[in-house]
């Protein structure tokens, strides 16, 4: 594979046994979207699937492990293989990688080599459930790719504007000098949500805003002139709100009941706050929204549902007084795009600040569902992580349309 001043930039999203891609063409900021999909199953039964500009299926079929090899190899060689064969692609400009915990250190994105690697290796202790998996693509295109140009960009880094005060925990200064901190996460999801307000409607960009990233994994921020003043989650992905199988925030004496009472073990109560709580833990029945909206009156359900409601009302008071008012709201998200019914409660529940929807433009998912008469705009904004990640590639590679980002 070459690599040159011009071609196309790979984006990768990656969890721990799937990766989201998305291929972008030459064209610096208007650059079109070739291809995306996923690798999914790595490990396991690895499969990629692949769309066209149209949403098209371009490919799906399971790929071979090769027990010689690490998965993620097998899965990333399989990936650009196919790229290039469909797409007759000749040169990969550079790849781009969303991942998840900066630290302290990584505050904008940075051009990966084997200093950058081997720091970003070191934080895992700050997101042992995550930051593995967002690192596993990287190893693995620099052992097959070693000149190919990899760029880090930080789910973290969008909230190193926040006041010093709502990044500091209530613990002894050592921590701190730690890097145990209040993070907050979503950051490239949020960035594309101030970046679309700021290009399409310009009064919300300049306001108070409070975006929703609702999904299996949720939070919100407080927007003041399109950068982030707070957020929900903290040092971890398991603060802040209800999610699919995580806690969200909990009092910390339970845990220490669990520590002296159950004798449960670290890992074990990592297990259940990460992977056994939340919607699945409350309902007793799944962690997908989905599938709890098919059984509305079962009472376990009910209460997961009116507590990841109850919690998201909750929170959001306190992102409005950060804001110290509310001019806009803004929806994405797997859950915050596609539930009409959970965006509903949610705003009836807000109603005391003026909010009001049109539940006919809500039932179908409109962009603005908000009525003329809200005192609050509210927008449904499809995410979109990947081409945030593509604008810090290009700004990282030289591109002259984008800003160069700080280095770290």
């Amino acid at each position: 594979m070459l690599h040159t001043a011009t071609g196309a930039i790979l984006v990768l999203n990656a969890g721990s046994s799937s990766v989201k891609f998305a291929l972008f063409s030459e064209g610096g900021v208007h650059a079109s979207r070739l291809v995306s999909g996923e690798l999914e199953g790595i490990g396991e039964k690895p499969r990629l699937i692949a769309r066209g500009e149209k949403a098209e299926i371009l490919v799906d079929q399971e790929l071979t492990p090769d027990a010689r090899e690490n998965a993620h190899d097998t899965a990333i060689k399989a990936l650009i293989a196919w790229l290039e064969a469909h797409l007759g692609l000749e040169t990969l400009r550079a790849v781009g990688h969303r991942v998840v915990h900066g630290g302290p250190d990584f505050v904008s994105p940075v051009l990966i080599d084997d200093d950058v690697l081997a720091r970003l290796d070191k934080m895992t202790s700050f997101a042992p459930l995550h930051q593995p998996g967002c690192l596993a693509p990287i190893h693995a295109l620099q052992r097959i790719y070693p000149d190919l140009p990899q760029i880090a960009c930080f789910d973290t880094a969008f909230h190193r504007t926040m006041p010093a005060v709502a990044q500091n925990l209530p613990l002894p200064c050592s921590y701190a000098e730690k890097g145990i901190r209040r993070y907050g996460f979503h950051g490239l999801s949020y960035e594309h949500i101030a970046r679309y307000l700021g290009s399409k409607h310009h009064n919300l960009a300049r306001a108070r805003v409070l975006a929703a990233h609702i999904g299996n994994g949720a939070s919100l921020c407080a927007l003041r002139h399109g950068v982030s003043i707070d957020t929900t989650m903290g040092f971890s992905v398991l603060d802040g709100l209800v999610m699919g199988t995580r806690t969200g925030a909990i009092d910390p004496g339970v845990l220490l009941y669990m520590l002296r009472e159950e004798q449960l073990s670290p890992q074990e109560i990592e297990n259940l706050l990460y992977h056994k709580s939340g919607l699945l833990g409350v309902s007793g029945r799944a962690g997908d929204m989905r599938t709890l909206r098919e059984q509305p009156y079962d009472p376990a359900v009910r209460m997961a549902l009116d507590l990841a409601v109850y919690r998201f009302v909750q929170q959001a008071g306190a992102m409005i007084a950060a804001l110290q008012g509310l001019d806009g709201i803004v929806f994405t998200g797997g859950i915050g795009e596609h539930d009409a019914q959970f965006r509903r409660d949610v705003c009836a529940h807000l109603a005391w600040l003026g909010v009001t929807i049109n539940v006919a433009a809500n039932a179908v998912h409109r962009p603005l569902i908000s009525t003329p008469e809200s005192t609050v705009k509210v927008l449904v904004i499809p995410a979109d992580e990947e081409l945030s990640i593509h604008r810090h590639v290009l700004a990282c590679i030289g591109d002259d349309a984008v800003s160069e980002p700080v280095r770290n």
